[in-house]
């Protein structure tokens, strides 16, 4: 019998089998994207330091292990769908993200490496989180946002009785005439508009208790307020002088005094118009210079500025309206259109002058400290009242996702 000789490595392949350890498996087929063990090992062994180191109770393994396999789905899902659309982090705005982390813990990012080996972090694994992060935080808001839709209605109404913007709402400072006719109290209207001192014509004719002190009530929010008050001092401008309000005691004049509040701001603001024209490949900036002062010029020939912003005015904005910017504050405008506006005086036309957009020349035709309190709290309750519907919005979202998906769970055990 002729006897089979082997090649020497076969011999070796028992022993090479016996000595195979399994890495890692297959937990999870997600659409055409796998999860694997060890990522739901590693993520239910920080999810579990999180609850120990914050002393708080934790779910039981099962459910807490059925949560972090859920929430790698869901993450799974989105970054899918973040790659057909073709959203990417560049590494320069990751590095510039990863620069403001570190300064958000006091350190340069140099430092903050370190301090993260120190703690035995990586720190190329924690960027590449931050990465995945910023991706699906950019597809939340691309699929989320256009879902959302406040109306001026809901708006008015959340403004209305939503408890924690109160909260927001200035207290405010306010004197009071108090007299027994209409007569009387529009009689001291007449003399506050005159020019004389509120207060002391309050300590002169007030029969208010309050008369001795210039008519001045303890500052109080408009919400605290008797309803005749606040209805007539609401939202009003710091200087207000109401007209006569009758109640059972008499006839009352306000004055809105002071306002006190985080969101109590005032700014200069600056109403505006100009002309705009801009070089081009057929004109050069000398030309467009020249043609501008020439247009200037006719407007101090007494021309209409505003006939003329509609007929050569090369801001798509504001040409309609014959140049008219309306009120702006610091901030908004190029640097030197800026420079310009504040350093005119009312109703003066400037010289013609550059910025990026082009050649302008402009007129201020008022200015004034403006009032923003009722503007910043409108914003912050726009910004609260979007947040939560944002939230609502991405539940539904993520639901939605996570039914139609393709999901398989492998059996590990």
């Amino acid at each position: 019998m002729k006897k089979i000789f082997l090649p020497a490595f076969a011999l070796l392949i028992p022993s090479l089998y016996s000595a195979i350890e399994i890495l890692d498996r297959v937990a999870v087929i997600v659409d055409d994207g796998l999860i694997m063990e060890s990522q739901i090992n590693s993520d239910f062994e920080e999810m579990t330091m999180r609850y120990d180191q914050q002393n708080i109770p934790k779910p039981a393994d099962k459910e807490l292990l059925e949560q972090v396999t859920e929430r790698l789905i869901i993450e799974e899902l989105q970054l899918q769908m973040a790659d057909r659309a073709g959203i990417r982090i560049s590494d320069s705005e990751l590095n510039q993200t990863m620069g403001r982390v570190a300064a958000n813990n006091q350190m340069e990012l140099q430092d903050f490496i370190v301090s993260l080996e120190k703690e035995g972090t990586s720190y190329e694994d924690l960027r590449e989180q931050i990465r995945k992060e910023m991706i699906i935080q950019r597809i939340q808001r691309g699929r989320v946002q256009s879902e959302i839709d406040i109306t001026a209605k809901e708006f008015e109404a959340f403004l209305a009785t939503d408890e924690s913007l109160i909260e927001l709402e200035p207290e405010l400072l306010v004197k009071q005439i108090l007299v027994k006719t209409f007569n009387e109290a529009n009689l001291a209207i007449e003399r506050i508009n005159g020019g004389e001192d509120f207060s002391e014509l309050a300590k002169e004719i007030s029969i208010s208790s309050n008369a001795s002190t210039g008519g001045l009530m303890p500052p109080r929010k408009a919400a605290d307020m008797p309803k005749l008050f606040s209805d007539a001092i609401d939202n009003k401008s710091v200087g207000y002088v109401s007209e006569p309000l009758e109640s059972g005691a008499g006839f009352h004049v306000l004055k809105l005094e002071e306002k006190r509040g985080t969101f109590v701001r005032y700014e200069d603001q600056w109403f505006s118009r100009h002309i705009l024209l801009m070089p081009s490949a057929i004109r050069s900036e000398e030309e467009t210079e020249r043609e501008l002062k020439t247009i200037r010029q006719r407007v101090i020939d007494g021309e209409s500025f505003e006939s003329l912003a509609k007929e050569f005015s090369e801001d798509p904005g504001s040409s309609k309206l014959g140049g008219v910017l309306d009120w702006l504050g610091r901030g908004v405008l190029a640097p030197e259109f800026e420079e310009t506006m504040i350093s005119s005086e009312i109703g003066v036309l400037s010289e013609v002058f550059q910025t990026q957009f082009g050649f302008h020349f402009l007129e201020v035709m008022d200015k004034r400290n403006h009032d923003m309190t009722r503007e910043l709290i409108e914003d912050q309750a726009y910004q609260v009242l979007y947040s939560r519907k944002y939230d609502e919005q991405l539940e539904n979202t993520l639901r939605s996702m996570r039914a139609e998906a393709f999901v398989e769970f492998k059996d590990l055990d």
